[in-house]
């Protein structure tokens, strides 16, 4: 029995993703702060030990600043004469001085570590997304719109300046934990001095922070509501600099209505984040008023204890300097929008793993890897829908794949013949039924060994911008190459002379966009892809699994090809679907399959004894070719 999936209901994602689903609590944002923080070891050591070193010299200066401030201005005020005044200075300047140089010093440095920092862990996290991406053996869980919201969410790759990655989050995640120790020691000398400035300065500055800290949360979860039109919105960006989709847009003169459907989509998704930042913009102020309100009075009680002799001068300057840096240290709003954005990410990277890294149902026993010499293959009731759909796409189909077998599955559009495939390939686990290799259940087997004993063209089959060597090669995995071998596939799928035509043979690149490189025809296309699946086969594979694969051919050329794949099959077995009756006649068997059921099954004259649908499908296609509905020479008498 196939996993069970249950789609979010739009109510429920908005709910998840409002900025009031993650409010941040005290302990919450401490937790958050400390597992940002951890991702410091992607950094590796010495980075990340450099970058929190500089980054706390830098924001101690601050307060060290003010004291240093302070004990020259006392120095000054304690002086007599000129010559005692310059001795009494000569110090204090001196220790002004290397703490200034100790700043800039931090300044300058700061920089390339953050971004060697930054650069480390997002490599390092888009390695462990591209890992977690990877491990499903069912393609099914990644197909969903919300699999692949958090997908674009947390890859780590910003498009837009409103963006963060994990590192961006660390790096920042460093300068507020630098800054919280910074308030510690700016706390204690204003302590020193005055002790009851503390709380009149300190209390609007938490005050401020936090309400920082909450826009900033409002802000990242406001950037993830637009993500879902982004997604639209990709698909123009995409089109628009595609060669491919490029022809059509000239020729067809959607231009005009491609930007203008970009520019609704994006002012359409990014509507709430301009509303966000100017809902900021004007909170800004109240934050300012927050400044003035721990300041002033703290200025005026101390202005005014200088000037009646309860305090001194250097006390006010000391006062002056750490008081203004208090609100500083606390951090900017750029830096807690970061610290928030990589928080989201880091629980939305959460929520991936816990979607796409589900635990496959383990099967009451576990097998190995399918044998060398692989025998049937069986269909057992099996039936599939795909997830979030009520519709059965197969239903109750029992089917016997054997081995050194032609076996061709034919329908109609929508028959359930592509999934099928997939189901064989263990792309999908069926919905109920179960699939045997000789007698094991598939979902037993390791799927990735499965696998290298299939050769699979897709219906929709991957033209990859490499060398027609490498795009060939990645029949076996893209590992080395044998000449022999490439020559053997290149001549039964009808490549060689596709490949004695380019400039530079097997290593010519196939896309213009490389030097020296070519685009193919859609038919020559389908000739690597066919040559791709034969390496396959000719590298150890022992079923040959076909979608369509000679759509884009000419009659008398598919005729060519399968008259070489009959002779030269190597005694693999082959699972082919095709729309065309004519070449599916010499199979050893076809199975028709109507309404995802296989309703008829059987040789070529079998069927046409039967004089069911598969005959009356044969009878419309061949009177077609007669008639010349379709070209070729020869293709009417084959059919």
């Amino acid at each position: 029995m196939g996993p069970t999936h249950v789609s979010e209901t739009p109510e429920a994602h908005a709910a998840r993703n409002s900025p009031r689903s993650h409010a941040p609590g005290p302990t919450r944002t401490l937790r958050t702060l400390a597992r940002i923080l951890g991702r410091l070891r992607d950094a590796g050591p010495v980075p990340a030990v450099a970058l929190v070193a500089v980054r706390l010299m830098e924001r101690l200066v601050t307060p060290v600043t003010a004291v240093a401030l302070a004990t020259l201005v006392g120095a000054l005020t304690g002086a007599g004469d000129g010559g005692t005044v310059i001795t009494a200075a000569l110090l204090p300047l001196a220790f002004l001085a290397l703490v200034m140089l100790a700043g800039h010093l931090g300044d300058a440095a700061a920089e390339p570590l953050e971004y060697l920092v930054a650069s480390r862990i997002d490599g390092a996290h888009r390695d462990r997304v591209a890992q977690m991406v990877r491990a499903p053996s069912e393609v099914g869980r990644l197909e969903a719109p919300e699999t692949q919201a958090l997908i674009r969410q947390v890859r780590a790759d910003p498009e837009h300046g409103v963006e963060t990655t994990p590192g961006d989050g660390t790096t920042a995640a460093v300068r507020v934990a630098a800054g919280l120790a910074g308030v510690a020691v700016t706390c204690a000398v204003l302590a020193s001095f005055v002790w009851w400035l503390v709380p009149i300065v300190l209390v609007p500055a938490l005050v401020t922070v936090v309400l920082r800290y909450r826009l900033a949360v409002t802000g990242a979860a406001t950037w993830v509501s637009a993500i879902g039109g982004e997604q639209h919105v990709d698909v123009w960006r995409r089109a628009n600099v595609s060669a491919s989709e490029g022809k059509d847009i000239r020729v067809f003169g959607l231009r005009d209505w491609m930007v203008d459907r970009m520019q609704s989509r994006l002012r359409e998704a990014n509507a709430p984040l301009w509303r966000h930042w100017e809902h900021r913009l004007r909170v800004e102020w109240l934050m300012s008023i927050l400044v003035l309100v721990g300041l002033i009075p703290a200025y005026l009680l101390v202005t005014q204890g200088a000037l009646v002799g309860t305090a001194t001068v250097a006390t006010q300057t000391a006062v002056l300097a750490a008081g203004a840096t208090l609100f500083q240290l606390l951090g900017n709003g750029w830096d807690l929008y970061q610290l928030a954005g990589a928080g989201r990410d880091l629980r939305a990277t959460d929520r991936l793993a816990a979607r796409i890294g589900r635990a496959d149902p383990v099967p009451a026993q576990r097998a190995g890897a399918p044998g060398a010499s692989i025998g049937e293959v069986r269909f057992e009731g099996v039936g599939f829908r795909y997830p979030g759909s009520e519709r059965m796409v197969v239903e109750d189909v029992d089917l016997t794949v054997r081995p050194g077998e032609l076996l061709a599955i034919v329908g109609l559009n929508g028959a359930g013949k592509s999934t099928l495939i997939k189901l064989l390939c263990g792309l999908h686990r069926p919905t109920h039924g179960r699939i045997t290799v000789d007698g094991t259940d598939l979902s037993a087997l390791d799927s990735g060994q499965w696998r290298a004993r299939l050769s699979v063209i897709f219906q929709e089959f991957d033209r990859y911008p490499l060398s027609v060597r490498e795009n060939v090669a990645l029949g076996r995995g893209g590992s080395g190459t044998v000449d022999e071998d490439l020559e053997h596939v290149a001549r039964t799928s009808g490549l060689a002379d596709v490949v004695a035509g380019l400039p530079a043979g097997w290593d010519t690149p196939l896309s213009r966009g490389r030097s020296g490189g070519v685009d193919l025809s859609g038919g020559q296309w389908q000739q690597v892809a066919l040559a791709r699946a034969l390496y396959g086969i000719r590298t150890g594979a022992r079923f040959l699994v076909a979608d369509e694969p000679t759509a884009h051919l000419d009659v008398r050329t598919e005729f060519r090809l399968f008259e070489r794949l009959m002779d030269q099959r190597d005694g693999a077995g082959i699972v082919l679907i095709s729309h065309r009756l004519s070449t599916v006649r010499r199979a050893d068997r076809i199975v028709l399959l109507d309404g995802g059921r296989i309703t008829e099954e059987g040789t070529h004259a079998e069927l046409m004894a039967l004089r069911g649908t598969y005959a009356e499908l044969f009878e419309m296609q061949a009177a077609r070719f007669r008639s010349g509905g379709a070209s070729d020479e020869g293709g009417g008498d084959r059919a």
